[in-house]
């Protein structure tokens, strides 16, 4: 049974529905924000006794091991981070749904491989990135935890 041209969904509303609705589009944004987060949550206790930033995108000067910016600062540059990161996804996603709907218009016959390659791509895209942009604060996280801990820091 095949669908008429009026039937099938517009390309543009079908692919912003899937880039919506597809958590491979947020899931590096939200789990890059949580870790970075929790490495500048765990920071401030050595922040206030006076411990400097390594990371410079986080001191006043913009060098490392300086002073740090304020808390909200340092907070509002995480957000703004983790909101390239939804824009980078966006786009991987928004290309990868265009480009998987050409291979099945072109292949329908292979509609399903079609899908799951897709699934695959943007799956792998997004734990890279989630990786990447994680792994690190996750680390320094736990050390500041365990360090803080040691030194009686609150």
């Amino acid at each position: 049974m095949s669908v008429s041209a009026q039937e099938q969904p517009s390309i543009l509303g079908d692919t912003i529905k899937k880039v919506v609705f597809d958590p491979t589009t947020y899931a590096p944004a939200i789990i890059a924000y949580d870790a970075t987060m929790r490495d500048w949550n765990t920071s401030q206790p050595f922040f206030r006794n006076g411990f400097v930033e390594h990371n410079e995108r986080f001191t006043l000067t913009g060098r490392p091991n300086d002073m740090p910016v304020s808390y909200e600062v340092g907070r509002k540059r995480i957000l703004s981070d983790a909101l390239v990161t939804l824009e980078i996804s966006v786009v991987n996603n928004t290309a990868d749904r265009l480009f998987e709907r050409m291979l099945i218009t072109r292949f329908p016959e292979h509609r399903k491989m079609v899908q799951v390659l897709g699934w695959v791509e943007r799956g792998a895209v997004a734990s890279f990135m989630s990786y990447q942009l994680s792994a690190r604060h996750y680390r320094q996280a736990a050390l500041n935890t365990q360090r803080a801990q040691q030194m009686g820091f609150k």
